[in-house]
C-alpha cells in the first residue's frame, strides 16, 4: 500500500463523560442503560428555564493538580485526562521521542470544541467588570482559545506533525477523528491523538438553547429527559466532557505490536446549505455525507451492523438521520443494530463525536451495541430497528459500524469502523 493510501487502525481510547470518568466506566454505565443526567444544584440554575444537564461524573479539577487545573480551561482539562487514558491504553507511557517509541515528528493531535473557553471567557469578563482590569488572569487568552486542548494535549505528548482544532459545532469531534484519520493515510503522521471536548454547563449557553427550543425542558423527570426516539421527546440535554481515541497506521502499530480495536475506514462530509440552525428535513444531507462514506471506501451497506446514531432528542432531527439511513442504506435496515447514547450521556455539542467515537470503537470491540433508553412510545416515523432498553450482541464475522455526528450550520460527518 503506497504511502498516500495507508491502513488506519484504533490503538487506544480514553473519555470522561457524565457516566464515567475513564472509557470503561462509561462503558459500564451505557450497558447498564443508566442516565448521567443530574439536577443542577448551583444558584444561578434556579433562574433558568432549564435545571438540569448531564455534568461530569468526575471533576476534572479532582484528577489533575491544582496548579495545572488552574492554568487550563475545562474543555482543556476534559481533553488531557481523556488523552492521558488513550494514550496509556494505546500502550505508550511517557512523551513521544523520549520514553514514548513515536518520532515526535510524526505524531499530531487533533482535539475540536464547539464553543471553546466559554467558562474562562465568562467568569474573566464578571472578574473584569467587579474587580477591575488588574485582577483578570493573565492565563485568559490561552484558557479560552478554541485551539487549547489541541494545543495542550499536543503539548503534553510532543505532538510536532501538527495540532489542529476543527470547529463545526456539534460535528466538531467527529470532524477531528476523520482528519486524523487522513493525517495517517497521507502519509503526514504515524499516530494522532484525535477527539472532541465541551464544557458549557454554564447560564448563558443553557438560557441561549432554552429559549431557541432546542432544549428539553423536562425539569420534572431530568434522567427522563433525553428520549431520542420517542414521540415525546422535545430537545436534547446538555452534557460535558471528552472523548479521544489514538489512530495509528496499521505498519506502525505493527511494529510495535500493538492490541488494535479496529480499522478506521474513512469518513463521509456534507453540508446541507439549508438553514443555520435547523436540520434540513428530508436529511438530503446527511445522505450525502453517507454517500461520500461509501463512495471514498470498501465498505458495503450490508457490512453495516450497527449505527451510533446522531439522535439528540430534537423532533425534526432524529427523523431525519432515519430517513437518510434508509435512502442510503436500503428500505430494509434489519442488519443495522441503532443506538442512540445520547439518551443516556447528554448532548456534548463538540465533545460528542469524540465521546460516540469511543463507543462505537468499544461497540465493534466487544461486538455489542449499547441500548437506548427512555423510549416510552416509539415515534412510528422511526422505522429503523432501534436498539431498546437492553444491551444486543452484534454479529461475529467482518463488521462494520458508522458514528454519525451533524451540527448547527449544516455539518454532516459519517465515520465508519471495521473489526479487523
Amino acid at each position: 500500500m503506497n504511502a498516500t493510501n495507508r491502513t488506519v487502525v484504533v490503538t487506544g481510547v480514553g473519555a470522561t463523560t457524565p457516566l464515567g470518568g475513564d472509557s470503561a466506566s462509561t462503558w459500564d454505565g451505557l450497558l447498564a442503560g443508566r442516565s448521567g443526567v443530574r439536577p443542577l444544584t448551583q444558584d444561578w440554575a434556579a433562574e433558568l428555564p432549564v435545571h438540569f444537564a448531564a455534568s461530569a461524573a468526575v471533576d476534572p479539577a479532582e484528577v489533575l493538580p491544582r496548579p495545572q487545573a488552574r492554568r487550563l480551561d475545562r474543555t482543556a482539562q476534559f481533553a488531557l485526562i481523556a488523552g492521558r487514558e488513550a494514550w496509556a491504553d494505546a500502550g505508550f507511557t511517557g512523551r513521544a521521542g523520549e520514553e514514548a517509541a513515536v518520532d515526535p515528528a510524526r505524531l499530531g493531535a487533533v482535539i475540536a470544541s464547539g464553543i471553546g473557553g466559554v467558562t474562562t471567557l465568562l467568569d474573566q469578563y464578571d472578574i473584569l467588570k467587579e474587580r477591575g482590569a488588574r485582577r483578570v488572569s493573565p492565563h485568559t487568552v490561552p484558557m479560552l482559545m478554541p485551539n487549547s486542548p489541541a494545543a495542550n494535549v499536543g503539548l503534553e505528548f510532543n505532538a510536532r506533525s501538527g495540532a489542529h482544532t476543527p470547529v463545526s459545532a456539534c460535528a466538531s469531534g467527529a470532524e477531528a477523528v476523520g482528519y486524523a484519520a487522513e493525517m495517517i493515510r497521507t502519509g503526514r503522521a504515524d499516530v494522532v491523538l484525535a477527539g472532541g471536548t465541551e464544557a458549557c454547563i454554564t447560564p448563558l449557553p443553557i438560557a441561549a438553547f432554552a429559549n431557541m427550543m432546542a432544549m428539553s425542558k423536562n425539569n420534572e423527570d431530568p434522567q427522563g429527559a433525553s428520549r431520542p426516539y420517542d414521540l415525546g421527546r422535545d430537545g436534547f440535554v446538555l452534557g460535558e466532557g471528552a472523548g479521544v481515541v489514538v489512530l495509528e497506521s496499521a505498519e506502525h502499530a505493527a511494529r510495535r505490536g500493538a492490541r488494535v480495536y479496529c480499522e478506521m475506514l474513512g469518513q463521509g462530509l456534507s453540508s446541507d446549505a439549508h438553514h443555520i440552525a435547523q436540520p434540513e428535513p428530508t436529511g438530503r444531507g446527511i445522505s450525502a455525507a453517507m454517500q461520500n462514506l461509501l463512495d471514498l471506501t470498501d465498505l458495503k451497506p450490508e457490512q453495516i451492523a450497527h449505527l451510533n446514531a446522531h439522535a439528540t432528542s430534537t423532533p425534526l432531527g432524529d427523523i431525519a438521520e432515519i430517513k437518510a439511513l434508509r435512502h442510503v442504506l436500503g428500505e430494509d435496515l434489519d442488519h443495522v443494530a441503532v443506538s442512540a447514547t445520547k439518551s443516556m450521556t447528554g448532548h456534548l455539542l463538540g465533545g460528542a463525536g469524540g465521546v460516540e467515537t469511543v463507543l462505537t470503537v468499544l461497540a465493534l470491540h466487544h461486538r455489542t451495541a449499547p441500548p437506548t433508553i427512555n423510549i416510552r412510545e416509539l415515534d412510528p416515523e422511526i422505522d429503523a430497528d432501534v436498539v431498546r432498553d437492553e444491551a444486543r450482541a452484534l454479529p461475529t464475522g467482518t463488521i462494520a459500524a458508522i458514528n454519525n455526528s451533524f451540527g448547527f450550520g449544516g455539518h454532516n460527518v459519517v465515520l465508519a469502523f471495521r473489526t479487523v
